[in-house]
């Protein structure tokens, strides 16, 4: 039963841990666009925050979570 609750403390942690990543990035100012109006956009975000090179300690967390939760039963 221990080994169950762990995984899924684990698999939860490893999602907060991958969000807090993406959230923890600074705020954008106000800015322009071509077009003349405002804009709260990132001027060249890109999905460079969402690589493995930056999540991949969360995504092994869950990964040991979902196999303590996967076969935490037959131990």
């Amino acid at each position: 039963m221990w080994v169950i609750l762990i995984g899924a403390v684990l698999v939860i942690g490893g999602f907060l841990y991958l969000f807090r990543q993406a959230l923890s990035r600074r705020l954008s100012e106000p800015h322009q666009l071509v077009q003349g109006s405002q804009t709260l956009e990132p001027q060249h975000q890109g999905l460079r925050f969402l690589g493995l090179s930056k999540n991949w300690p969360g995504l092994v967390i869950i990964a040991l979570g979902t196999l303590l939760l996967a076969f935490g039963g037959y131990l």
